[in-house]
């Protein structure tokens, strides 16, 4: 039995027990409903304020009864109230000191600043890549869901310096800035750029004029939802066949056919090879629609006699398991 159940059959147990010794003194000693409940719980509580009216010998035989089983029970029941409260306090802390300790080890992780409803889907999708997060949110009754849905989170408010610290921000590779205003996220992104001047940071804004702000704050990239749904709309009613491949593409749950990108190691036994003789087409069945440079520059459907060298990117298309493998040889040199 679990301890909720535990503790709310005691204490129905302990009403059946002041309901039973009320019964017995009217029974008893005919006394009205009031004054019985009233020796009831004076007996049961052990307070001994005294007999409300004098006691008849079954009434004095019945009380000595009452008294060992009831006070008894009562005490019980008491101890079983005060174990629930402790458990429940040491499970919380216990579970605080272990995500704490989960974050300590944590490196090159991302910080998300708000778990509203665009922060929620966020965390949701970064979570189908082996990226590790943490989420700060100021609601506590969000806390129950941050752990059903299985994240490690800060509370606090994440433009306290002290939470940041606490979320590892030193040793975090990027911070997402979800929070509900643009004036909150300004003052994140200026917080978190002084903590950590390398950090990645990519911030929401509700509004076009707040863009320059975030940018100015430290901002790396900046997004608006909204323009990007209304472009997302637009795009769909002219390019209908473009937006189904690329919903295609970016779908985590369609194996059949997937867009990553692979960084190279310089390391990397495809390293300096052209496309032609790296076997990337005949072993993976893996089509490279793009190479990201290393200064920056986007090599668009490139040729079979492009190279490709250590620190480029490569936009790949195709299954899921073989990404992966091509992944594998790109990034450790296997």
């Amino acid at each position: 039995m679990d301890s909720t159940r535990h503790i709310i059959l005691s204490v129905l147990m302990a009403a059946l027990v002041v309901i039973m010794g009320t019964a017995g003194y009217m029974l008893f000693e005919g006394w009205d409903f009031l004054d019985s409940a009233y020796m009831t719980v004076t007996t049961l509580s052990t307070v001994g304020y005294g007999e409300v009216h004098k006691v008849s010998r079954p009434g004095q035989i019945y009380t000595i009864v009452l008294i060992f089983v009831g006070v008894g029970f009562f005490l019980y029941v008491i101890g079983a109230v005060v174990q629930f409260m402790l458990e429940g306090r040491i499970r919380i802390l216990l579970g605080r000191r272990r995500l704490d300790k989960k974050i300590d080890k944590l490196k090159n992780h991302y910080i998300v600043c708000g778990y509203g409803r665009i922060g929620m889907v966020l965390c949701k999708s970064l979570r189908t890549s082996p990226i590790d997060l943490v989420v700060i949110d100021n609601k506590p009754d969000l806390e129950t869901e941050l752990i059903d849905d299985g994240f490690i989170y800060v509370s606090g408010d994440a433009t306290d310096e002290t939470i940041l610290l606490k979320a590892g921000i030193n040793r975090a590779k990027g911070l997402i800035a979800v929070l509900g205003t643009d004036a909150e996220n300004v003052f994140l992104v200026l917080t978190a750029r002084q903590l950590n001047p390398d950090i990645f940071i990519m911030a929401r804004a509700t509004y076009s004029k707040s863009k320059s702000k975030l940018k100015a704050a430290g901002a790396d990239k900046v997004e608006s939802p909204y323009e990007m749904g209304a472009v997302n709309m637009a795009q769909r009613i002219l390019r209908p066949t473009v937006t189904s491949f690329l919903d295609l593409a970016f779908t985590y749950k369609n194996k059949d056919i997937q867009m990553e990108e692979i960084p190279i190691s310089v390391s990397s036994k495809l390293a300096n090879i052209a496309l032609k003789d790296s076997g990337i087409r005949q072993q993976f069945n893996l089509i490279i629609i793009a190479i990201k440079k290393r200064d920056g520059s986007m090599l668009f459907n490139p040729s079979f006699e492009t190279v490709i060298y250590g620190g480029d990117t490569v936009i790949a298309v195709g299954e899921e398991n073989n990404l992966q493998k091509l992944e594998k040889i790109l990034t450790s040199g296997e």
